[in-house]
C-alpha cells in the first residue's frame, strides 16, 4: 500500500484510470486484481515517468503556459 495521501482522495479512481491507460499505450500488462508484484521495476518506473509527465502536461494546460515560462 503506498505511503503518499492524496490532497483529493476522489482523485484516486481517476489516477488508477490514468495507470492502466498508460501501461496499456506502453505494452506493459497490469493485473486486474491489483497485484503486481511480478512487475519489473523497469516497466514500473516507464509506467510512474510516463503519468508524471502526463500530469505536468495537463497542469502546464491548465494554467495556460509552459513550464518554461517559470525559469
Amino acid at each position: 500500500m503506498s505511503r503518499n495521501t492524496l490532497v483529493v482522495p476522489q482523485a484516486t479512481q481517476a489516477l488508477d484510470q490514468l495507470k492502466y491507460e498508460v501501461a496499456q499505450e506502453l505494452g506493459i500488462q497490469l493485473s486486474p486484481d491489483g497485484y503486481n508484484g511480478n512487475l519489473r521495476t523497469y516497466d514500473a518506473g516507464k509506467i510512474g515517468g510516463t503519468i508524471t509527465r502526463k500530469l505536468v502536461q495537463i497542469a502546464e494546460q491548465s494554467l495556460g503556459g509552459s513550464s518554461s515560462n517559470w525559469r
